[in-house]
């Protein structure tokens, strides 16, 4: 008997690119699940990459305005967190319920799902901007702003957080559109927000030709304005039909029983996503015990890992879209396969990523730091965590699988055993304990990387999964 993950395609491999860039309808719930998986992920991977560039060219600009002005953006940004969190919570929640619609071939209930969703973001995004435009001020004292840094970033900080709305508005659209199957679409939608905003930029921080000279307030404008475009692409994409879905008039009721049901999953979820960036903030917080020379190398090496893994988030969410479309048409075997295969590429991908890590190490933070002291610290990291990629690839893809199913319970669970029980009091007694020194934070990350694994592994293979309610 074939197997269903490798059943015949007459398309090359080149095609199937093409068709991932090009966004064609494809039904994800039959065929090649390997295929299906890189119809996804491709767009998924480019929409991460996206967000890198901007992130790197934002801070490339606003760089030439001084320190104030980067400690601005830096305060700001850490602000934002806030946002980012609880619009990933609900997104993960409202992933899940349209890809099962959509599995289970119910293209109306897709919609009024998406609609549900976008009512919720609207009204947190109302209460989070105007409070965040209100109290600017005091939140940048509260983050320990000096009066220079106020007083330079108050406008900044007051654009970004009262339009902190679009950012929250585009993580749930292109969650509606990813959950539908229709990754090229939310791709499109990042790529002409953050593109619009890398153009703007330096033409309103400098004021180029005929563009006002605004300073840090102009990136914060050219941010607001990138993804306000974004917003307004994706909403037109809507309601004129991504592919898999399309919302028209008769869809926009509100259904309170399915916003509790998101409210619901959306608190386990943005939960879970907290549990994961307060980790880190700990570990920051040890690593700064051994000074700044450590301090440089940890943020040289973790910077090393995130762009790392910026593509394998991309195949997890792909697993995650393929789980919740499989159970919608009632086939977790099929959900089962496609987990699986996204966890052998992701592991594959990763795997290669990290031997080069090992393997360059040395050449890489040269690039970054001449410092001895620096360097040693970044090497060190960057081979230690390197070296847990295979069984961080293989873990971040079934948690990931379990958001798709409808159930962010389990990972949550899960991120809160590895992370806080365990992972944070080993960094503690290894690094207060032992003379292992700033290495320490480093060999407890690779340590969780594999607890990661082995417990998500038993977790899934028990299968309650399969018979979560969406």
């Amino acid at each position: 008997m074939q197997d269903p993950a490798r059943e015949h395609d007459p398309r090359s491999w080149w095609q199937i690119v093409a068709s991932a860039l090009r966004g064609t309808t494809h039904d994800y719930t039959a065929g090649s699940i390997g295929q299906s998986i890189v119809l996804l992920a491709i767009p998924m991977v480019l929409e991460m990459v996206m967000e890198s560039l901007f992130a790197l060219s934002d801070v490339f600009f606003v760089a030439r305005l001084g320190a104030s002005a980067v400690a601005v953006v830096g305060l700001t940004e850490s602000m934002m967190i806030v946002v980012y969190t609880i619009a990933m919570g609900l997104s993960i929640a409202g992933t899940a319920v349209v890809a099962r619609r959509v599995g289970e071939r119910d293209a109306d209930g897709a919609a009024r799902a998406a609609v549900q969703m976008i009512a919720l973001g609207v009204v947190a995004s109302v209460v989070i901007g105007v409070s965040g435009a209100i109290a600017a001020p005091a939140l940048l004292r509260l983050m320990g702003a000096t009066p220079d840094v106020t007083a330079t970033g108050t406008l900044f900080t007051r654009v970004l957080l009262g339009g902190s709305g679009t950012a929250f508005l585009l993580f749930v659209l292109n969650a509606a559109f990813r959950g539908a199957g229709d990754a090229a679409v939310s791709m499109r939608v990042l790529w002409l927000a953050n593109g619009i905003n890398i153009v703007l930029g330096p033409l309103l921080i400098f004021g180029v030709g005929p563009f006002p000279e605004w300073g840090v307030t102009g990136a914060a404008i050219a941010t607001t304005l990138g993804r306000a475009t974004g917003v307004a692409y994706a909403l037109w994409r809507l309601t004129r039909g991504s592919g898999h879905l399309r919302v028209a008039r008769r869809h926009l009721v509100l259904e309170v029983g399915t916003m509790r049901a998101m409210l619901q999953r959306s608190g386990s979820a943005t939960f879970q996503v907290l549990v994961g960036s307060l980790s880190w903030i700990v570990l920051i917080r040890l690593m700064a015990t051994f000074g700044s020379a450590a301090m440089a190398g940890y943020t040289i090496a973790v910077r090393m890992v995130m762009f790392a893994l910026l593509p394998a988030w991309g195949l997890c969410n792909a697993a995650a879209t393929m789980v919740g479309q499989a159970l919608g048409a009632r086939d977790p075997d099929r959900a089962d396969r496609a987990v699986w295969t996204a966890a052998r590429y992701n592991v594959a991908f990763l795997g290669v990523m990290g031997a080069l890590f090992v393997a360059f190490a040395p050449s890489i933070v040269a690039a970054f730091t001449t410092d001895p002291a620096v360097a040693e610290v970044a090497v060190y990291g960057l081979r230690t965590m390197a070296l847990g990629f295979p069984f961080f690839a293989f873990g971040m893809v079934l948690t990931q699988a379990f958001n798709g199913a409808g159930d962010t319970r389990t990972p949550t669970r899960i991120n809160v055993a590895v992370f806080w029980a365990f992972e944070l009091p080993l960094a503690w007694v290894l690094t207060t304990r032992t003379t292992m020194g700033a290495h320490a934070v480093f060999v407890s990350v690779l340590v969780a990387y594999t607890l990661l694994a082995a417990v998500s592994a038993v977790l899934f293979r028990k299968g309650a999964w399969r018979t979560q309610q969406v």
